[in-house]
């Protein structure tokens, strides 16, 4: 195992992107994101993603120099155009302005199109928790779930993730997948040759399967999809709102992100952000959200979502990153 500080992993990974095609900003962006995920344990979404970055940059699936613009913006509604480079300084500037509209407004809901994977969707409404809002977040991203009863792929994973500020506390954060497990996790198992529990994936022809490399081939389950279509339900309302509405690429129509050839994905994101204090008022917001936490908090065992991670980050912040040493290696020979 290697150890790395913060800001050396986040130098190496800027220089890592740089040299694959990215402009200083584009870098930048990204590689605070892909630390963040790493020093909150989520492996997954973290520095394992430079090299599928770097190669799309590469490869021309994403432009490094491309410039997230305002395509639109009619009241409390925004769009802003990723411009088919990486996700994160387009989700940067649609939750920026998002939050200056919901301060004016109220409430705005921010639309990104032809964009790129966006990592951990809930780290992208930090900034919302800290000016004192609530923020929702939606994404889709390549097929890889059936439709309900279905058998090939049609939806991504398509998280859905919230952030709601506290009184003199970390907020809540929650996030999660639609798909039992986020596709990240078969991704590892796959590199590292593990086996996957049975109700992760189905292989290519719609069977149940333990090889993550067959889960990958196939299709993810939908949450809860052994007894319900439910989570399937969930990823279409999710596909429809960042598609339809804001005009990005349906997952079916975007090449998987886990092969270096193919087309920009050309995804979708969306933001909500809500100022309490244009509804119940913030001394309500914030009393019933301490009240609520309080009551949670009567059972031993109950965990506030975001907790853990923060605390990772943390740590991770004070005592650095470790990280496998092959994982090291190939970071530094992307960015030689």
């Amino acid at each position: 195992m290697s150890h790395l500080s913060m800001e050396e992993a986040r130098m190496l990974v800027t220089r890592a992107l740089c040299k694959a095609g990215a402009g200083e900003a584009m870098a930048a962006s990204t590689a605070l994101a892909l630390v963040r995920a790493e020093a909150q344990g989520l492996a997954s979404h973290g520095l394992s993603r430079v090299a599928q970055y770097a190669t799309h940059l590469r490869n021309g699936r994403a432009d490094g120099h491309a410039q997230a613009v305002i395509a639109r913006h009619k009241g409390a509604a925004l769009l802003v155009d990723a411009n088919q480079g990486l996700a994160f300084p387009a989700c940067d500037l649609a939750v920026a302005t998002a939050i200056t509209t919901a301060q004016s407004l109220g409430v705005c809901f921010a639309g990104v199109t032809n964009s790129h994977h966006c990592g951990v969707l809930v780290d992208h409404l930090r900034a919302v928790a800290d000016a004192g809002m609530v923020g929702l977040g939606f994404a889709n991203s390549p097929a890889a779930m059936p439709a309900a009863g279905g058998k090939h792929p049609i939806f991504g994973t398509n998280p859905v993730a919230a952030a709601f500020p506290r009184r003199n506390a970390d907020p809540l954060m929650i996030d999660l997948s639609l798909s039992e497990v986020a596709r990240g996790k078969v991704m590892l198992a796959a590199k590292e040759g593990r086996p996957i529990p049975l109700g992760w994936a189905l292989d290519s022809k719609g069977q149940p399967t333990t090889d993550a490399q067959a889960g990958l081939a196939g299709s993810m389950l939908p949450l809860g999809a052994v007894s319900s279509p439910k989570g399937s339900m969930l990823a279409l309302i999710v596909e429809l709102l960042v598609t339809a509405v804001i005009g990005a690429q349906f997952g079916f129509e975007a090449s998987s992100f886990f092969v270096d050839e193919g087309d920009a994905p050309r995804i979708g994101q969306a933001f909500v952000v809500i100022d309490p204090g244009a509804l119940a008022g913030r001394e309500v917001y914030e009393d019933r959200m301490e009240t609520l936490i309080a009551e949670m908090l009567l059972d031993d065992g109950v965990r506030l979502a975001g907790a853990r991670r923060t605390g990772l980050e943390q740590q991770a912040t004070q005592s650095g990153l470790t990280i496998p040493e092959a994982l090291k290696n190939q970071l530094e020979m992307l960015a030689a």
